[in-house]
């Protein structure tokens, strides 16, 4: 009886300490996962906090880096007072015609283009003389002057280019790209920044390591005219001072497509030049 007992108290006393344990384990585990939940709010908290400071720092870096880009890019912009050159052209107009031509092209800056060209056999067959206002065109197989105000030049590109814009675009300097930059993204040795200007979303890449121009990839902000074009630059020199790109393409697509490459076979910076142009009195007028 004694035995038994004793027995009954020692499996009261067991069972009392078994349920202890577990009630302790399951006290330890609460205050733990009360700890860890406390934990994970305070993180989250401090990451949230934290969060607007992060997103507005990377802003300013990419900003930082957009601005140096540009600038570099401006840096290395072709300056010229007066510029020469003799340029392999060839032509694939909006009508499909082809022509393989050599022009001589001189200019002032912000003054005058002067363009002279000829056929395989050397014969003159066209001067231009284009100002800030007005476009002169000698045709000299007809015996044909054309006088136009400066849009003439926008309706034979299909671009809205000025005296100022068309000189840049035969020097191989940006053309439509302003510092309004608000994006960027990098490919591999090269670094794209996209532009949106008066006239196109710009998409212009530039060399990562020389911040030269590679190519400028156009969308028209008129999405009703679904005008595109494609600027490319290559073969850089810098014989006679600035970088100059020797070989460029230029695309432009809306209803028709114009296609011309450039091959530029010598050119000359701050020569003295004249742009001699004389309209023949037995020329017609058009």
């Amino acid at each position: 009886m004694v035995d038994l007992d004793i027995q009954v108290k020692n499996n009261k006393t067991m069972g009392r300490l078994f349920f202890f344990l577990i009630f302790a384990s399951l006290l330890f585990v609460s205050c733990r996962s009360t700890r860890t939940i406390q934990k994970a709010i305070v993180m989250k908290d401090t990451v949230s906090a934290a969060l607007p400071d992060t997103v507005e720092k990377l802003r300013e870096d990419s900003m930082a880096f957009i601005q140096k880009t540009y600038n570099q890019l401006i840096q290395n912009r072709v300056n010229f007072t007066t510029f020469s050159g003799k340029i392999d052209v060839d032509y694939t107009g909006a009508d499909g015609k082809k022509f393989d031509v050599n022009a001589h092209v001189r200019m002032y800056r912000d003054s005058v283009i002067w363009v002279s060209v000829t056929a395989i056999l050397g014969i003159e067959g066209l001067r231009a003389l284009i100002t800030k206002d007005s476009v002169l065109i000698l045709n000299k197989q007809d015996k044909v002057c054309t006088r136009r105000s400066l849009a003439y030049l926008q309706e034979i590109t299909s671009l809205p280019l000025d005296l100022h814009s068309l000189q840049d675009l035969i020097a191989g300097n940006p053309v439509f790209l302003d510092s309004a930059i608000h994006s960027y993204y990098k490919t591999p040795g090269n670094i794209s920044l996209l532009n949106k200007g008066e006239f196109f979303k710009n998409l212009f890449t530039v060399s990562e390591e020389t911040k030269l121009p590679v190519s400028s990839k156009l969308d028209d902000q008129n999405q009703q005219r679904n005008r595109t074009c494609f600027l490319g630059y290559d073969e850089y020199e810098n014989k006679r001072g600035p970088s100059f790109s020797t070989k460029r393409e230029i695309n432009v697509s809306e209803k028709n497509n114009l296609s011309i490459k450039l091959n530029f076979r010598q050119y000359e910076f701050n020569e003295t030049l004249s742009f001699p142009f004389t309209v023949p009195k037995s020329y017609r007028q058009n």
